[in-house]
């Protein structure tokens, strides 16, 4: 059944100062996503090793409020949201690798399965989570993203369990299940993507 046709309106001048400065939301989704899209397939298959480190050192160099502005608010289960946190991820293991690598050797022996999908060095110290966490990110060239985002589940997965492990009260078990929570959402993307649908 045709719908009826009406007339489009035309705010005036005053809507339109209302909203000046203001971002339309549904563009900067869309910038976002393909934004991320762009790296992500853009960089895959590689060889250009200098763009690969410009790719792992992006949050550094952009910093990261920037592209928490580009891809903060989207979706977990979107190419933007994942590589948010991808990069998230990473922040939190440069800026505090003593404290990540005590938690993931906490977790690796209850997350056995995701310990090893994470593939970190034995034994996890410090260096050596920052290491794989930046190999992570270096996989977005040389990987299936759905891989790359199923390896970082792991490695957050092994993380919260070992947040669980040394909990001692409401804001460290808090931040075990926000972990979970980060785990779920990369492994969440993986699924869509290796399915054809991120």
């Amino acid at each position: 059944m045709p719908r009826p046709h009406h007339r489009p309106l035309v705010p005036g001048d005053a809507f339109f100062d209302a909203i000046e400065g203001a971002a339309d939301p549904a563009l900067a989704a869309e910038l976002a996503e393909r934004t991320a899209e762009l790296l992500v397939r853009g960089a895959r298959g590689s060889q250009d090793g200098e763009l690969i480190e410009r790719l792992v050192r992006l949050a550094e160099d952009e910093g990261l409020e920037a592209l928490a502005d580009l891809w903060a608010a989207s979706p977990p289960s979107s190419s933007a949201g994942a590589l948010w946190r991808l990069y998230l991820l990473r922040e939190w293991v440069h800026a505090q690798p003593v404290e990540a690598a005590r938690q993931f050797d906490a977790g690796r022996h209850v997350a056995e399965v995701d310990h090893v999908v994470a593939g970190v060095a034995e034994p996890p110290g410090p260096q050596e989570l920052r290491a794989m966490v930046d190999q992570v990110l270096r996989g977005i060239a040389h990987s299936e993203w759905g891989d790359v985002l199923l390896r970082a589940a792991a490695f957050a997965r092994v993380v919260a369990a070992g947040r669980a492990q040394e909990s001692a009260g409401a804001a460290r078990a808090e931040q075990a299940a926000l972990m979970a929570e980060l785990a779920d959402q990369l492994e969440d993307a993986a699924r869509l993507e290796l399915a054809g649908g991120l």
